[in-house]
């Protein structure tokens, strides 16, 4: 469904019926990432899933100051104002986690419980979100110039998706058509607004977040793996799982297992609501 908020129109899939779980995709995807995980949920859950402004059917505006995290957060709280969520089990993978965090720290009450995937909480100094904004703007621009193909090409190729290359063809092609089917202006956009180098430290905060946090790494994901170790040191209600022989995209890359964790955690912290 079309669901308008804040001058901009958002594709929401909604499956299910139970207590909510909002699920919100990484940096090239869009809802349909998640469909292997909703089916098997839809069940006992209601399933939101939300193609994140300049991703999917939601619109691209021209404005990269529209894709700012404030902005972006403000926007999926009028949706769940529209769906009639009050609370809910927010979940989110590379880029749609760190969104979930932004989300979790400044609406603090309508997360249930925070399961973030492959995600951190930015970069710790201004010098490094200023190096890596740098980056980010300089990918945006190249996008713009060079085309989806070629970003699509190149993107494929980055260490982080390595272990992907293990999947069944078929898998790999569809990733590879629903990133060719994203918007440059789109993509572009969502780099400078949401970029890693735009996201603001959230790790001074993380010892704030009285819900439990759920962390789930993929061993062969060395960095997120090691990031996601420090955060379980400052965080109040943790668990960490490790998925073995798994990269940055676990619930692509596993997902049945993925289904199965998040199974087990959302009943041992939401059963009174379930």
């Amino acid at each position: 469904m079309i669901l308008r908020v804040n001058e901009i129109d958002y594709f929401v899939d909604v499956k299910g019926e139970g207590f909510p779980l909002v699920f919100l995709h990484g940096f090239t995807g869009d809802n349909r990432t998640w469909e292997d995980i909703t089916e098997h949920l839809k069940d006992r859950f209601r399933c939101i899933s939300i193609d994140i402004i300049g991703h999917g059917r939601s619109d691209s505006p021209s404005d990269a100051s529209r894709y700012s995290m404030d902005s972006v957060c403000c926007d999926i709280r009028s949706l769940l104002s529209q769906l009639n969520v009050r609370k809910a089990a927010i979940i989110g993978y590379s880029m749609g986690g760190r969104l979930a965090l932004h989300f979790s720290n400044l609406y603090p009450e309508y997360v249930s419980t925070l399961i973030l995937e492959s995600a951190s909480p930015g970069l710790k100094t201004e010098e490094e979100q200023k190096e890596r904004r740098e980056r980010d703007h300089s990918l945006a621009d190249w996008i713009m110039e060079e085309g989806m193909e070629s970003f699509v090409n190149l993107w494929e190729e980055i260490p982080l998706f390595s272990t992907q290359k293990k999947m069944p063809k078929e898998v790999q092609e569809s990733i590879r058509r629903q990133r060719l089917q994203q918007s440059p202006v789109g993509l572009s956009n969502s780099l400078k607004g949401m970029g890693t180098g735009a996201q603001p430290s959230w790790w001074g905060a993380l010892h704030d977040l009285s819900f439990p946090v759920i962390l789930l790494i993929g061993e062969l994901d060395h960095k997120f793996a090691a990031i996601a170790e420090e955060m379980e040191k400052l965080l109040p209600i943790v668990e960490i799982f490790t998925f073995f022989d798994t990269g940055h995209a676990i619930h692509v890359e596993e997902p049945r297992k993925f289904v199965t964790i998040i199974e087990d955690v959302l009943f041992k912290y939401i059963k009174e609501d379930v």
